[in-house]
């Protein structure tokens, strides 16, 4: 997880697809992450063959579209949008399938290889990329087959899936970094992993939130949550302390007050 968290410490000089790989690994221990990036030359190297040389922006865009999309087969699994393997990019690579961000990732690092502007956009509820070479400009869908979007598509892609109105200038359609990208990553994979139950695969992705945000209240709730799921009883309880320690007017704090009670009860009974 080195260059993972050096690129969520703000390490400008880490390679999104190689941090993305180690994140992978919470999913798949033990993972060689050379495949991964063998296919991803490939594919830049395939499409390469393809766009002339002297081809614009937009040539560049069609083609990449054309190819990625239309002839790979890069698609975004609506049937299963919340399995934990669609935040892990070696699966998406090698299904062809995932979220909206993996395969903006997908998108992003292949053009990065062919020396294109491409960027990530974190629109609410839903990531995109975007080209922009100065002479030509566009937002771009990779999960919806590279579909070509304008402002006004990004507003309403945000007001139809998030309920959240973006005005024209808003700081929502603009280009986001690599920590930001994988910061997203991690709230999916997180949130896959809640929604799956799967509370032991949380510990490690709110670890590195954590170290992250480590002023933020509501992850210190999530891990404590997890860690009560596990009846890691200790863990749980500095966790919720530190979570009411952040946010002292939090809503819930009656309730969890309530619950360190119970769980120092519990823990006095082991003494």
């Amino acid at each position: 997880m080195q260059l993972l968290r050096k690129a969520l410490e703000g390490q400008t000089y880490v390679p999104l697809d190689a941090a993305a790989l180690e994140m992978a690994a919470i999913e798949h221990p033990g993972i060689d992450p050379a495949p991964s990036l063998i296919i991803l030359d490939r594919i830049a190297s395939e499409l390469d063959a393809r766009v002339p040389a002297a081809s614009d922006g937009r040539e560049f865009v069609r083609t990449a579209n054309q190819y990625l999309f239309d002839e790979l087969g890069f698609r975004g699994n609506e049937a299963n949008y919340y399995d934990p393997q669609n935040s892990c990019l070696d699966t998406v690579l090698d299904r062809r399938a995932g979220i909206p961000i993996t395969l903006s990732v997908v998108y992003i690092e292949v053009a990065r290889r062919m020396r294109r502007p491409v960027q990530g956009v974190g629109l609410p509820g839903h990531f995109i990329v975007q080209f922009d070479d100065g002479d030509y400009s566009t937002y771009i869908d990779p999960f919806h087959g590279g579909k070509l979007l304008d402002v006004e598509d990004c507003r309403r892609r945000a007001r139809e899936i998030a309920g959240v109105e973006l005005a024209r200038d808003d700081p929502a359609l603009a280009v986001v970094g690599t920590r930001y990208i994988l910061v997203r990553m991690l709230n999916n994979l997180r949130s896959a992993y809640f929604r799956a139950r799967e509370y032991a695969k949380c510990g490690p992705v709110m670890d590195l939130l954590i170290e992250a945000f480590p002023s933020n209240a509501e992850y210190y709730k999530l891990r404590g949550i997890a860690r009560l799921q596990l009846r890691h009883f200790s863990g749980a309880s500095r966790d919720l302390e530190m979570y009411l320690r952040n946010d002292p007017s939090a809503a819930d704090r009656v309730e969890i007050t309530e619950q360190l009670e119970m769980i120092h009860r519990w823990l006095g009974r082991l003494n």
